[in-house]
């Protein structure tokens, strides 16, 4: 199974958290539905092309949070999640977004009224695609 995860090097967060952060929203959007069988440690740190330590930190984060478990001998898969958990989790990813556009919107010197104008437009946008 490929999941759809991009890594970016310009980022400042390490990849193991980036693949956390990624894992966290597929599985919280409904992507990755309760007991979906993940990639192994091995595979999936070949698809990303990242050492097989920082997919195993992801994974045993991810495990700690409680988003997936691990079977031994039979793999890891996504867990049930709490809905609460899963607005946290998309909640964060948001806030995360915003907070890098709004960093490179501040290192152009944008005000905060420009920033706001910018998200407007966005969303009236989006309303009009889909009313």
């Amino acid at each position: 199974m490929e999941l759809p995860i991009r890594l970016s090097h310009d980022s400042k967060e390490p990849f193991y958290h980036q693949i956390e952060e990624q894992l966290k929203a597929l599985i919280s959007s409904g992507q990755l539905k309760e007991d979906t069988p993940l990639p192994s440690i091995r595979a999936l740190s070949k698809d990303l092309e990242v050492s097989v330590i920082t997919t195993k930190r992801a994974y045993q984060n991810l495990e700690v949070q409680g988003f997936i478990r691990t079977a031994q001998g039979k793999g890891t898969f996504v867990k049930a999640v709490d809905q609460t958990e899963k607005d946290e989790a998309i909640r964060k990813q948001i806030h995360q977004s915003l907070e890098e556009a709004v960093s490179k919107a501040r290192s152009y010197q944008f005000s905060k009224n420009e920033v706001f104008k910018i998200i407007d437009e966005i969303y009236e946008s989006f309303e009009r695609r889909n009313p």
